[in-house]
């Protein structure tokens, strides 16, 4: 934990700042794809507990787990299942919400929904034109996200993207697949190519871009809730149950509230409680 934060000056980006002093800093740090909601949770947290500062850094889901294992964040955050690598009994997982992936075309496209298989093949290289899923003669550009990342990660599991290599699971999203750093950036490549496809937090789908039904479902949180649209996962915080302290814990029990959970559905994520 950080004490005695006096200054906001030298706090930028995806910080959360919301007083000028505070006795207490919880360190957030993890998926990108949460990091919009605990942001959120961090300024509303702090309007009714001034004394508490959170600080909240988005590198990706595999550094939010590897921050709350050796503890240089007092919570980590991951937007997929943890591997059973960096599982351990100390490790606790918190489930504060669930989002759906939206598999993401230009809105120029004419093609409005795919069945899994095809999505799988697409990103594999397998189908490399849009005719072949009913689309125009075009080349398809999949656009992928870094190997960081949660929202790839989940996306690999649900899509069947993974193969074995030499007793090593690995990504089997092709090479020629272009890659973006966040949902931001990969919002940007595909409202911006006619024949783009990208896959995104549901919670951040807006009007630049088309979000496609996957298998005749299209992606909305009622859907999720029914276990219509299985292009799910969950948003984790992770904290070693030896190491948190009461500020963070507190913090951590509060996301779960009424409250909190209201927070989520507003920014289009699915409560858990």
């Amino acid at each position: 934990m950080k004490t005695k934060v006096i200054s906001a000056l030298a706090l930028a980006g995806s910080m959360v700042f919301n007083v000028a002093v505070a006795n207490e800093t919880i360190s957030v740090v993890g998926s990108s794809s949460v990091s919009p909601l605990m942001e959120v949770f961090g300024e509303t947290y702090t309007k009714v507990n001034p004394d508490v500062f959170v600080e909240v850094q988005g590198p990706g889901s595999s550094a939010g787990v590897r921050a709350a294992n050796d503890g240089s964040a007092d919570l980590g955050m991951s937007s997929r299942n943890l591997k059973d690598s960096e599982k351990s009994d100390d490790l606790q997982e918190v489930v504060v919400a669930r989002d759906g992936i939206a598999v993401v075309v230009h809105n120029t496209n004419t093609i409005k929904g795919l069945k899994k298989e095809d999505i799988t093949k697409i990103f594999k290289g397998e189908i490399t034109n849009w005719k072949e899923v009913g689309g125009e003669d075009k080349p398809i550009v999949a656009i992928t996200r870094d190997t960081a990342s949660g929202t790839r990660g989940a996306f690999e599991d649900i899509m069947s993207l993974k193969q074995e290599i030499n007793g090593q699971k690995v990504s089997a999203i092709s090479q020629r697949a272009q890659v973006a750093s966040g949902n931001g950036q990969l919002k940007t490549m595909v409202a911006n190519n006619p024949f783009a496809i990208g896959y995104i937090s549901l919670g951040t789908v807006d009007d630049t871009l088309t979000a496609l039904e996957v298998d005749g479902v299209y992606p909305t949180v009622e859907a999720i809730n029914a276990g219509d649209y299985g292009v799910q996962r969950p948003f984790l915080v992770l904290f070693k149950k030896s190491l948190i302290n009461d500020a963070s814990q507190k913090f951590v029990n509060w996301t779960l509230t009424s409250d909190a959970q209201k927070l989520v559905e507003g920014k289009g994520y699915i409560a858990v409680k």
